[in-house]
């Protein structure tokens, strides 16, 4: 199986780091133009384009707040500007802020995950949409988490709320644009070891995550990577509003 993605553009979002770096270059390998989006790490987002450009692609990085409408509608023009049209949208972007029990989580917390998580991918998918249409095809890939089926690990509920938000606004919008050329998945990590469980998971917990886990190990970013563009790919043409579980078996259905 040799999954392609020849001359196609791919717009990779929270791309500086982890599983989004990971994804950005992957695709890159397979021959597509990524546009890197990046918040706050503008250094990792130009690593990520040095990589792509040595794959012999075209890569442009690209930075904003995508839970500001204003900035989502700013990164969205300048990748059509760049490239002329999206036919991939990975929506990876997302953070924890900060682990808290619920019961300590307080309005602006709470307002900022969501914010981070669920809206900035309800906005970025809005900005898309009318463009796949028009075209009459592309894919849009979302990345929610093993905490949206399992509620989360310590501290963590905001965090899992919003990515059961993800994998069920995946089923909707896949309903809604059932005909229309464009396909809707999502994909569900377990504990990867990124810079994002570098941050918010303290060793003896990312301990007790892997002894958890079958293989007894962490994923990596590069696993997920290759699920994502599996699911993007021709290879996965009857798959639909799914949701591709990756964590290592620490989750069976």
């Amino acid at each position: 199986m040799d999954i392609r993605f020849d001359d196609k553009v791919v717009l990779v979002t929270g791309a500086s780091s982890g599983i989004g770096k990971a994804t950005a270059i992957e695709f890159a390998k397979s021959g597509a133009d990524v546009a890197v989006h990046y918040h706050n790490n503008k250094q990792g987002a130009e690593e990520a384009v040095a990589e792509i450009r040595k794959a012999g692609r075209r890569a442009i990085t690209v930075g904003g707040d995508l839970s500001q409408k204003s900035e989502v509608d700013r990164v969205f023009k300048t990748v059509y500007n760049e490239f002329g049209r999206i036919d991939i949208l990975v929506n990876n972007a997302g953070a924890l802020i900060k682990r808290t029990p619920i019961g300590d989580v307080d309005e602006e917390l709470w307002d900022r995950v969501m914010n981070v998580n669920l809206k900035s991918l309800f906005m970025c998918c809005q900005a898309v949409i009318p463009h796949m249409k028009e075209r009459g095809k592309g894919q849009i890939v979302n990345v929610t988490s093993i905490a949206a089926r399992t509620g989360g690990g310590d501290g963590s509920v905001h965090y899992a709320t919003t990515k059961g938000g993800v994998s069920t606004f995946t089923k909707g919008l896949a309903k809604e644009l059932a005909g229309t050329g464009i396909y809707v998945n999502a994909i569900a990590p377990g504990v990867i070891a990124t810079p994002f469980h570098d941050r918010f998971s303290p060793p003896e917990l990312r301990k007790k995550f892997a002894e958890a886990t079958p293989l007894k190990r962490e994923g990596t970013s590069e696993e997920i990577a290759y699920g994502i563009l599996f699911i993007a790919s021709d290879y996965a043409s009857y798959i639909y509003g799914e949701t591709l579980e990756i964590n290592g078996g620490m989750l069976m259905d």
